[in-house]
């Protein structure tokens, strides 16, 4: 693959599927819960109606620009780690006043990670990226047929300023009685923490006051899984649009600069979680300088 123009651009906006990849002994799987559609002018209001005619292929039908919902599956052998957990077990449709979202919903983790041969009780811990409400619903939800969320039984690892902050999260949805249903089970993190065999977390702090993003390294090859610092393939090649509801505009948009040069190196994969059905690829340098997001799973 050399370039967007060399596979199925319906994937960009498609609702996303299970994807796979190894690194060495790890193997690395995009578990879907759901599909937000958000509303391009209000999630990135940087990008004039131009410069969408132009990049109108990351556009759905309904003008909307889809983002993928779901969790991370690392596995080792019988170990296993899951870095975030979706929207959970609800459905928001579109609001008219809303500038930002067009609906969202989630719901479909736990059957896809049981399709998998995982059950909830074997994961032995839980990575946050940051507190926002697509990235806890299971976290705070209970299990259809239960009293408890799926993962109550495992730590929820946090970076320490994320938490530190929480009562920003508020403003995003993560309010302080929902967040209480796992707040117990908090372990907070350092810069540069191992929380799992080759796996780090590593501070980019921007979109929220404590955003992590998570280095997975195997096989001589490294996996940056950048949770919010991007939310859009089209951010990789314009970094300099932020997010509506980036908590430091400036210092997101210089991470996310030096985060597209990253993952143009070599043995260096991105996953974008929010990346519609291209969650895993590498940007690669254009003849103008700027990147294009190419796929790899």
């Amino acid at each position: 693959m050399t370039g967007t123009s060399d596979f199925d651009r319906a994937r960009l906006t498609s609702a996303p599927r299970v994807r796979s990849l190894r690194l060495g002994e790890l193997k690395i799987t995009y578990i879907p819960d759901g599909l937000a559609l958000c509303k391009p002018h209000g999630w990135l209001p940087a990008a004039t109606a131009a410069d969408w005619t132009a990049n109108s292929d990351h556009l759905d039908d309904g003008g909307f620009l889809p983002a993928a919902v779901g969790g991370l599956l690392v596995e080792r052998d019988d170990r296993a780690l899951l870095i975030d957990t979706g929207f959970g077990p609800e459905s928001h449709p579109d609001d008219p006043a809303n500038p930002m979202l067009g609906g969202i919903h989630g719901g479909d983790l736990l059957n896809g990670l049981r399709r998998l041969g995982r059950e909830p009780r074997q994961i032995e811990a839980v990575a946050i990226t940051h507190l926002h409400l697509d990235h806890l619903g299971w976290a705070w939800s209970n299990e259809p047929g239960t009293d408890a969320p799926p993962f109550a039984h495992a730590p929820h690892l946090v970076a320490a300023p994320e938490w530190e902050r929480r009562d920003l999260a508020a403003g995003a949805g993560a309010t302080e009685e929902r967040l209480a249903a796992f707040a117990p089970l908090v372990r907070t993190v350092g810069d540069g923490e191992e929380i799992f065999p080759g796996v780090r977390a590593s501070f980019s702090i921007g979109h929220t006051v404590g955003h992590v993003t998570y280095i997975i390294t195997g096989g001589g090859q490294r996996l940056i899984a950048f949770g919010d610092a991007m939310h859009a393939p089209v951010q990789v090649t314009h970094p300099e649009w932020g997010c509506g509801i980036d908590h430091d505009p400036a210092g997101a948009a210089e991470y996310r600069r030096r985060l597209v040069e990253e993952l143009s190196r070599p043995d260096t994969i991105g996953y974008g979680n929010h990346f519609a059905d291209v969650v895993f690829g590498r940007a690669e340098r254009r003849p103008d300088g700027r990147f294009t997001w190419v796929p790899v799973a």
